[in-house]
């Protein structure tokens, strides 16, 4: 029996890992994306490295000690240029052979507007320019508030906000909870439903051909369809893996370097602390895993039970309002993920991967409720590989019209 199973897995995992769609969206994906990442990036810095050399002539003798700090932080290696009367045509002197890569001009009207003049070798990029005009104006308006006895520092910080939850049932999420769960919800769709539709056009392209018939003469349906879902599931988790190791390597690697091209991108520095821990990837896959098994039990019985693709497509339509209703119940969960909705709706198997995931990743989930989410999906899955097998069993072998739910609910009865 195992070994018709394995046989199956083998495979399907060898023919859809050596088809040149698998080698062009695992491979030639991550590829690209450092391409268009990474070598933008270098070749900025091999053009731009001169270009944050700033000379600071300050004319108010008090905003220099502020101002060169904030921009050294932004990355700009700064010089202070005492003023006198020729400095403008001096530095203009100095930027032309290459000693500097601009110089930025303070005086009075700074103090009281925040008005600079910025002279650079070239237009300066959106961000460059942002930081050298925030630098300005936030030192400008620091001295104004320090003069006027204002806790300058604490109030330009823009503040705090403390939350305290008073309802036991309350939860308080995050900008990167909020985010985890947001895009992980949507990930984990597009993933199932991606590869939950490839179990179903691998049946009915097997079901098609007639090849089937020569392979059931030597297994059993259901040892059929558990390899293709396995098989299939083994695919998802090398591409999964092979694109979460490119990200991580393209973070490792790419951002300290795009950095060094785009000094006013500094923060990104900071992307490590958003990236989710070990547990929460563990979940991750967890809620992938089951959430795959389900629904591929679900399309491996359409495809049985259909002759052609566009009866296929007219099928599953019941399937895709499935993993439809969770992606629109999913903000309404991530901002009150502990309300009765909430709960019972991440507790229904066929939505649990998708909202429990939402919950967890925006916090103040209970863990028997993960849990339990847990023990119902995998209940789920025994019920549906249960129907699903006997619906495979009889439609496999079917050809002609597709049969009516009379006709299925028959076909589960007595295969």
């Amino acid at each position: 029996m195992w070994h018709n199973v394995i046989a199956v897995i083998r495979r399907e995992y060898l023919q859809r890992v050596r088809s040149k769609w698998f080698i062009a969206a695992t491979v030639a994906g991550p590829l690209l994306m450092a391409a268009v990442t990474v070598l933008p990036a270098w070749l900025a810095i091999q053009g731009e490295r001169d270009e944050f050399r700033l000379a600071i002539v300050d004319g108010t003798g008090v905003l220099s000690e502020r101002l060169v700090p904030r921009l050294e932080n932004g990355g700009f290696e700064v010089e202070e240029v005492r003023w006198h009367a020729d400095v403008v045509t001096e530095l203009r002197e100095r930027a032309n052979g290459g000693d500097l890569g601009g110089f930025i001009m303070v005086d009075e009207l700074t103090l009281e507007t925040g008005e600079a003049i910025y002279y650079s070798m070239d237009v300066p990029s959106g961000l460059r320019r942002v930081t050298v005009q925030t630098s300005i104006t936030r030192t400008a308006l620091e001295y104004q508030l320090e003069q006027r006895g204002v806790d300058a520092e604490g109030l330009m910080g823009g503040g705090a906000l403390e939350i305290e939850v008073i309802s036991e049932a309350g939860s308080d999420i995050t900008e990167v909870g909020f985010g985890l769960a947001y895009i992980g919800s949507f990930f984990l769709y597009m993933t199932i439903l991606l590869y939950a539709v490839a179990v179903m056009r691998a049946t009915l392209e097997e079901k098609t051909s007639r090849i089937v018939e020569v392979i059931i003469s030597a297994m059993r349906p259901w040892e059929l369809m558990l390899g293709k879902i396995v098989g299939v599931c083994a695919v998802s988790l090398t591409q999964m893996a092979i694109w979460i190791s490119a990200a991580a390597a393209l973070i490792a690697g790419g951002i300290p370097m795009i950095i060094a091209a785009r000094p006013e991108l500094t923060n990104l520095s900071s992307i490590g602390e958003i990236v989710p821990g070990i547990s929460l990837v563990i979940l991750f896959l967890g809620f992938f895993l089951f959430g795959f098994l389900m629904y591929s039990g679900l399309y491996a019985a359409v495809g049985a039970m259909c002759n052609t693709d566009e009866e296929a497509q007219q099928a599953q339509f019941p399937m895709i309002m499935l993993l439809i209703v969770p992606i629109l119940m999913v903000m309404p969960v991530i901002q009150e993920p502990n309300t009765p909705m909430a709960v019972w709706l991440s507790l229904f198997p066929l939505f649990s991967p998708i909202l429990m995931w939402a919950r967890v990743a925006g916090g103040g989930v209970p863990s028997w409720q993960v849990l339990l989410s847990f023990i119902l999906m995998a209940l789920m899955v025994w019920v549906i590989a249960w129907i699903a097998g006997r619906i495979y069993k009889v439609g496999i072998l079917m050809s002609g019209k597709r049969p009516t739910l009379p006709e299925l609910w028959r076909w589960v009865k007595e295969a």
